[in-house]
């Protein structure tokens, strides 16, 4: 079984970061390491949640999709008019 990690040695640990990364890239470290938390919790939760996210953002991009190839549909229509237009 592992020990537990108490006060005092992740004091050392910090120290020993601070040291080989120095203080510029250290902050840059944390907010990395705390976006790879935050992206492994969601995808944890998406899978133990039955993928209900992932389904309802294909959803949204269908929508999306449908709602652009109408309004592309719409733009065609009226580069014909105006092509009719000038023909006349």
């Amino acid at each position: 079984m592992m020990p537990r990690i108490g006060f005092p040695e992740l004091i050392v640990i910090l120290v020993i970061a601070l040291v080989l990364f120095g203080p510029g890239k250290l902050p840059a470290m944390g907010k990395a390491v705390g976006e790879t938390l935050k992206e492994f919790k969601k995808a944890t939760g998406e899978i133990m949640g039955g993928n209900s996210t992932v389904a309802s953002t294909e959803t949204k991009a269908e929508v999306k999709a449908d709602a652009e190839g109408k309004a592309e549909t719409k733009m065609e229509a009226k580069i014909v008019d105006i092509k009719s237009e000038d023909v006349k």
